[in-house]
């Protein structure tokens, strides 16, 4: 099996046991949203600031490694013409729920976002990744991807993991692990992930993540840092995640 099939079925199973980022949006919620009143985040805490999507009515939107039913429902209510691509199954079947049950129409693509990207040049307005990909590999060729599929002028907002989290222990409270955390290439890494029943995941650097944009050729333009939400580096205001708004020159 696959490290990125062990995800799926890692998340899948994290979903059926009240994981956070597997738990839908509620009607209110919608409604709300329909009203102008939303918030979604790309980290754990800190929510995406406005400007950063601008007007979004009538935009082609891709949701990227971003199933759940949180975000996507919320921009739909926006007027964004929504697709979501995911490869767990069950964050793609809470797309379908919500979407079922507010009576908006969205496209849902099981797909491996390692794999080249399964739409056409110039597609999109605007992508929104949320923190995921720690569960991949290698990121540069996502970001050419998403360079590829996005229309002269487009937005990329991502979720980036800034690896603080993978040298540290359970507690947080001491370093134990040396980066890169690679479990393909350190045993003793994935030991402790299958241990922990974490799935797969990777560091990357900020020349991987940020640097990896640039090289595909977008310009950044915003970034702000996150948090865990909680534990001992939230406690201590350690920042463990970053967020980025990149555009593709026009």
């Amino acid at each position: 099996m696959s490290y990125q099939d062990i995800n799926s079925e890692t998340i899948d199973r994290w979903i059926d046991e009240g994981w956070e980022w597997g738990i839908p949006i509620t009607h209110e919620t919608y409604l709300k949203a329909l009203g102008g009143d939303f918030d979604v985040v790309l980290t754990p805490v800190k929510p995406v600031p406005h400007s950063w999507l601008g007007d979004i009515s009538g935009k082609k939107l891709l949701g990227l490694a971003s199933g759940g039913g949180q975000q996507m429902p919320v921009f739909a209510a926006l007027g964004a013409d929504c697709t979501v691509l995911d490869y767990s199954a069950r964050q793609l079947e809470s797309e379908r729920l919500v979407s079922e049950r507010e009576g908006y129409k969205i496209r849902i693509v099981r797909a491996d976002m390692t794999k080249p990207l399964p739409f056409s040049d110039c597609e999109f307005d605007i992508i929104f990744h949320p923190v995921s990909n720690c569960y991949i590999e290698e990121v540069e060729p996502v970001f050419r991807e998403c360079f590829r599929i996005l229309k002269p002028g487009g937005r990329l907002l991502s979720g980036l993991d800034n690896g603080v989290n993978y040298f540290v222990g359970e507690d947080e409270s001491r370093i134990v692990n040396t980066l890169p955390f690679n479990p393909l290439k350190n045993p003793e890494q994935m030991k402790a992930m299958i241990g922990s029943d974490s799935g797969v995941q990777f560091s990357h650097t900020l020349e991987e993540q940020i640097g990896g944009q640039l090289r595909a050729g977008f310009i950044l333009k915003d970034i702000y840092e996150d948090t865990n939400g909680s534990g001992f580096l939230h406690e201590h205001n350690i920042p463990s995640y970053l967020a980025t708004l990149s555009v593709k020159p026009e």
